[in-house]
């Protein structure tokens, strides 16, 4: 059906080449390598390189020459993926987890060493827990935060950006910290008990666009209640409740409950 509508060349072919940026990475591609992969000549795909550099979807190594894309075309996808919109779009799915689960349900997103709450959903039963829309945590404490920087491509050597607040360091080390890493990209979810607050426990999951979290979800209980058979339970559930109510593009780890 979308073969037969009508299509205005040069942008179709700026279209090919943003896609193809788009999985060339941060380290971008030759103009060669884009003409290949596109089909394109050389001439048209410089000229139109050209237009998307002016408005900067587009950027170019000054080094190797290389194209890659840029702060215009990243701000898009950042303004899509922002908490206020994840929110909207997602609250149906915080419904659903928080009824099946009959667990305090959060959305969070990382801004800078912080998870942001954007949105919740309380059970039936009160859990008292320090939490509101609007209110950052440290990252590294929470499971919201793990989760998220588990699937964001952190290095280790990278993790003393999250841990550098003593009040964090004091609760989870380096060693802790990419263990649990470790164990979210392993079985697609993070887990933390008492970490953030005491007698608490959360079970977070990462929230993807093109395998790279946006967001994460999460459920929280008390800390007793947080056993292996049942996290193995809300795994479980995350797979059968949330994926139907996600918007396009966005997914669940396929590791989830491995």
């Amino acid at each position: 059906m979308t073969d037969a509508l009508p299509r205005i060349e040069s942008i179709d072919r700026a279209l090919a080449l943003l896609d193809a940026l788009s999985h060339a990475g941060a380290e971008g591609t030759s103009l060669a390598s884009l003409c290949a992969g596109t089909a394109m000549n050389k001439s048209t795909a410089y000229r139109a390189l050209a237009t998307l550099r002016a408005r900067g979807y587009v950027r170019q190594d000054r080094v190797n020459g290389n194209y890659a894309l840029g702060p215009a075309a990243l701000m898009l996808a950042r303004r899509y993926s922002s908490g206020d919109s994840l929110a909207a779009s997602l609250h149906p799915a915080l419904v659903a987890l928080c009824r099946r689960a009959d667990e305090l349900v959060h959305l969070g997103v990382l801004n800078g060493d912080q998870i942001v709450y954007v949105d919740k959903v309380e059970p039936q039963h009160v859990i008292r827990v320090w939490s509101e829309v609007g209110r950052s945590v440290a990252a590294a404490r929470t499971s919201l935060g793990l989760a998220i920087l588990a699937y964001s491509g952190v290095e280790r050597h990278q993790l003393s950006a999250y841990l550098h607040d003593p009040q964090v360091g004091a609760v989870i080390t380096e060693e802790k910290l990419w263990a649990a890493l470790d164990h979210a990209r392993l079985h697609g979810y993070a887990y933390e008990i008492g970490q953030n607050e005491p007698g608490i426990a959360c079970f977070g999951v990462p929230l993807l666009r093109a395998g790279t979290a946006v967001g994460a979800l999460s459920v929280t209980t008390f800390a007793g209640a947080l056993t292996a058979s049942r996290r193995a339970e809300l795994a479980a559930l995350m797979k059968e409740v949330v994926p139907p109510l996600l918007t396009a593009g966005l997914s669940l780890p396929a590791a989830l409950g491995g």
